[in-house]
């Protein structure tokens, strides 16, 4: 597989214009230069993209801006496009509204590089506010168990232990704390779904199936920012977020079950798929919990079979099914 450059650094973008300058900085000040950025514009409506053209100067010629033709409303296939016209040895998501540090490109390449490792998966690092402000900059220490107890090192390459540990909460499903080759990533067909949310968690799971070599790094490079407009923070009525949900699962598990069933791992191990199957649904029910605790059993009901009639099936008794788990998590948020 050809490549022009050690990095890509793939950003999707969608009204990013109070945060994407600070972005794009703390990339061009990298004190690793070969890398090329490559900018998927989700069909912004405000200056974002007036603002990354302001960059290609900047960035002299390492800057490509892709627009798409129609808002997916997912920063998932955004990425998706992004790897496609990669031609980095590595690939690193960064969202728009966060930052990274200074050598973060050289430390993860120098990483890869140095163990092999087809994945470089490191801690979260640091989160701040919407504004940058030195003293509210925090670094995040120990956000995983995987780094309790060493700072590198490489995760078992024993799958049944790596699910333990999906299970277990100690895989973070945000794609900006992979840095990964993008031969693996290609030849492996790992991409994310055409999902609103919890997207990430399935294109993570494929890279805990498929990756013989993670490296475990406890070593700040990015910071999240908090941004009150992001898919997963904007306003939303109760009705639009449990739509979200419902919509994001059947899409996120329709292609799980896909991939497990052609994996040869999984595909004889019912008992399995089963327990990972009901890990990703109980990850969106429990989100949908947090905001739809007000709709009432009829209006969630109607819902359920909705979006599984647009979906293409008609599911009553699993439709029920996601009923009773809802009401169950959210007695349980009721009761703490």
């Amino acid at each position: 597989m050809n490549t022009t450059c050690a990095v890509s650094v793939i950003i999707p973008m969608y009204n990013a214009e109070k945060y994407l300058s600070v972005c794009l900085e703390s990339v061009l000040i990298q004190t690793f230069k070969d890398f090329e950025v490559i900018v998927v514009d989700d069909c912004s409506t405000d200056a974002s993209p007036a603002i990354a053209e302001s960059y290609l100067e900047k960035f002299g010629g390492r800057l490509k801006i892709i627009y798409l033709p129609e808002n997916t409303g997912t920063p998932g296939l955004p990425r998706n496009v992004g790897l496609e016209f990669a031609s980095g040895k590595y690939i690193y998501f960064v969202d728009s509204d966060d930052f990274i540090v200074d050598n973060a490109l050289e430390m993860l390449f120098e990483y890869a590089e140095t163990y092999q490792a087809e994945v470089v998966y490191t801690d979260i690092g640091f989160k701040c506010g919407e504004e940058i402000i030195p003293d509210d900059i925090q670094f995040v220490e120990h956000s995983s168990k995987k780094f309790i107890d060493k700072e590198i090192g490489f995760e078992t390459e024993n799958l049944a232990e790596r699910i333990e540990e999906i299970f277990n909460f100690e895989f973070e499903w945000v794609p900006w704390l992979k840095f990964s080759r993008r031969d693996f990533l290609i030849n492996n067909g790992i991409t994310f779904p055409a999902a609103k949310t919890g997207e990430d968690g399935v294109w993570t799971f494929k890279i805990v199936c498929l990756a013989k070599k993670i490296l475990l790094v406890h070593e700040p490079f990015y910071v999240q920012r908090f941004n009150k407009n992001s898919i997963t923070r904007s306003n939303r009525s109760l009705e639009d977020w449990v739509i979200l949900h419902v919509a994001s699962m059947i899409k996120n598990i329709e292609v799980l079950d896909e991939f497990m069933m052609n994996f040869d791992s999984l595909k004889k191990d019912p008992a399995a798929r089963l327990s990972i199957l009901d890990y990703f649904i109980s990850s969106h029910i429990r989100q949908m919990s947090l905001v739809g605790n007000k709709l009432n059993t009829t209006e969630l009901y109607e819902i359920f079979q909705r979006e599984f009639s647009k979906a293409g099936s008609n599911q009553p008794a699993l439709s029920s099914y996601l009923l009773v788990m809802n009401n169950l998590y959210r007695n349980e948020l009721l009761n703490r």
